[in-house]
């Protein structure tokens, strides 16, 4: 594809997205409330197109596409589970939005130190969230880089990819902190959902329709469109890349803080009804997507180049391939500055705040200090080049699922402790790190499969030998349901819904 339409369709979605981010401003942001979280009046739709562009990175069109030009039809079954994982929002979701707007938490790992009582949980989650996430945001930056390098033919390095992202999620996180990511967010959902339907339907008929494309998979390899597959997937790599996936939306601060920025509970309702419509389409679409690259170009090395060969192919015309490249960007870049925000408040509130003396307005200045430290700590890791965006990015999930059973029991389980919590958290993460740098297995298990069950464990030990805050513990779990049965009751939401 001709190098020059590339640069003009980057410095066209740059221009766009830095208008849209500075007409989001809304004065000074001089809280930690207001900077990382909106000042909790995000509307609905608005919060449901940034939360599906946050969710549906450079994992999906090229991640996922990818899965499924190695693993076929398995990676859709993969991606149905994390689909069912979203349940948990409609549980968890109104708790954190309750609790978040009584007690004014900014992170999730401050409402875990509040509810246990102790700052080290808090501490502990955020340091562990910063372990995992970092490499995360670092799949995100390799996307782009893969995307922009083989669309390119490599006249755009790959190196050049990642810095590109790195410097644009730096500037949409600092000009108006959560609310330009927000409005860019919600400008990228949209673009990248109408364009990859776009691009599907037109490759799809160039490909002979539907009945074509999956007749010429079959025809090369018929494993691709059954259960286990040609290899990738076998019954222990497919439950180590679910089990972390299900618990996605809970475990993955950068997800789950978005649970206390909607105006209401009316708002959080449509926040989730929408993202599920959206996320369904750009499933199929993705699962799609890399069935038609595996049938033009079977014969890949590398299954995270199949998005970037098929949108440079004679497949595509140019522009729509121009518009589907820069939609794939704006998802990589939206997660990525979601991460840093989250990732800077945590450090800020639940690391300096708990070891210094608490000062919002000082937390609010080292919250955007660390912003591009995590960055380059990120552009770092991606520059590595590791192994499948896909699985990279559950592994990061897998160290962030240490953080469930303690979110669990500080709704439902009176008798969680301190000491219990940061048994699973620090003992968890410990394990999952070990894992992963002995060859990921034990007893044949991954770490994908054992860090659940081993970080349950070890919160309900910990628990158990300790003496619970039984008055603080149904104090915080009483809040949240209180809330939720005025709810019940239609009492009229708390704020104004905005966007």
């Amino acid at each position: 594809m001709n190098t020059n339409l590339i640069i003009i369709g980057i410095v066209v979605y740059i221009a766009i997205s830095l208008l849209v981010a500075f007409l989001s401003r809304a004065g000074q942001s001089t809280t930690m409330s207001d900077y990382f979280l909106g000042d909790r009046t995000m509307g609905g739709v608005v919060s449901a197109l940034s939360y599906s562009a946050t969710t549906y990175s450079a994992f999906m069109m090229v991640g996922l596409a990818g899965l499924t030009y190695r693993g076929g039809v398995g990676a859709l079954g993969f991606e149905i589970i994390y689909f069912a994982g979203v349940s948990l929002v409609a549980i968890f979701g109104p708790r954190f939005w309750a609790v978040g707007k009584k007690y004014g938490f900014v992170t999730p790992s401050e409402m875990l130190g509040f509810r246990y009582g102790n700052k080290w949980v808090a501490v502990s989650a955020a340091v562990a969230s910063c372990v995992f996430l970092i490499p995360y945001s670092a799949v995100q930056l390799a996307g782009v880089g893969y995307l922009l390098s083989g669309m390119s033919g490599g006249a755009i390095s790959f190196a050049l990819g990642i810095v590109v992202a790195t410097v644009l999620a730096i500037a949409f996180s600092y000009i108006a902190g959560i609310r330009s990511v927000m409005w860019t967010d919600s400008v990228q959902a949209l673009l990248m959902i109408v364009a990859s339907v776009a691009v599907v339907g037109f490759v799809v008929y160039e490909l002979g329709g539907f009945s074509g494309l999956f007749a010429a998979v079959e025809e090369a390899d018929a494993r691709m469109l059954s259960v286990p597959g040609p290899g990738l997937f076998s019954f222990t790599t497919f439950l180590g890349l679910t089990i972390p996936w299900f618990f996605f939306a809970i475990s993955n601060p950068q997800v789950s803080q978005r649970l206390f920025m909607p105006a209401s509970l009316g708002a959080l309702r449509s926040m989730l009804m929408i993202f599920l419509a959206f996320g369904f389409v750009y499933t199929l679409v993705s699962v799609i997507w890399g069935f038609s690259a595996f049938v033009a170009f079977p014969d890949l090395e590398n299954p995270d180049l199949a998005t970037s060969t098929l949108l440079s192919s004679e497949y595509v015309p140019p522009l729509l391939g121009i518009i589907v490249m820069i939609g794939i960007l704006a998802a990589a870049v939206s997660t990525i500055d979601s991460i840093l925000l989250t990732l800077a408040s945590m450090v800020a509130r639940d690391v300096y705040g708990n070891l210094a003396k608490r000062d919002d307005a000082r937390e609010l200045k080292i919250g955007k200090f660390v912003i591009p430290v995590i960055s380059l700590l990120a552009l770092g890791f991606a520059a590595l080049q590791l192994n499948l965006i896909a699985v990279l990015s559950v592994a990061a999930s897998a160290g962030l699922v240490v953080m469930v059973p303690a979110i669990i029991g500080a709704f439902f389980w009176e008798r969680g402790t301190a000491a219990g919590a940061l048994a699973s958290i620090v003992g968890g993460s410990i394990f999952v790190m070990a894992m992963y740098m002995t060859g990921n297995s034990l007893f044949g298990l991954n770490a994908g499969i054992l860090g659940f069950p081993v970080s349950a464990l070890l919160f309900v030990a910990g628990s158990l030998v300790t003496k619970p805050s039984t008055d603080a513990a149904r104090a915080f779990m009483g809040e949240a349901n209180a809330v939720l049965e005025k709810d019940e009751g239609h009492t009229a939401p708390v704020a104004p819904a905005a966007g």
